[in-house]
């Protein structure tokens, strides 16, 4: 089980952009997807995450209304849309997998992720 997370950058506020989470070496349609980010010296923190059938989505509050998540199981990806962009969501991003919650819903605790991939940093200037 493979995940790596890509798309960071230096942005300004008020931007926009989007990670991609590629997976490998399961079927995405049988894990729920998490993306998390942490700041150094900081815990690390869900952001959202998207159920296993794509049916549900959940996001922590700082970020309602601003970021979406997809899935494209096709080409076995998972986005994260993040769209205007705040200085205080400067962090690594990481996404985890999670084969255990049922399939139509997703949890934002990180301890229900078994899986974990490298991060991308996003960066966003004031």
């Amino acid at each position: 089980v493979q995940l790596q997370a890509s798309g960071g950058g230096l942005t300004q506020a008020g931007n926009s952009l989007t990670l991609a989470c590629a997976t490998s070496g399961f079927i995405l349609d049988y894990a729920a997807i998490g993306w998390f980010r942490q700041v150094p010296g900081k815990e690390r923190e869900a952001v959202g995450c998207i159920s296993a059938n794509a049916g549900a989505t959940n996001f922590v509050d700082s970020v309602k209304g601003r970021f979406t998540i997809s899935k494209d199981n096709d080409k076995k990806t998972v986005y994260l849309q993040m769209n205007a962009l705040k200085p205080e969501d400067t962090a690594i991003y990481v996404c985890a997998a999670d084969f255990l919650t049922a399939a139509q819903t997703c949890k934002l605790n990180k301890n229900n992720y078994y899986y974990w991939g490298q991060g991308t940093q996003v960066t966003v200037s004031s």
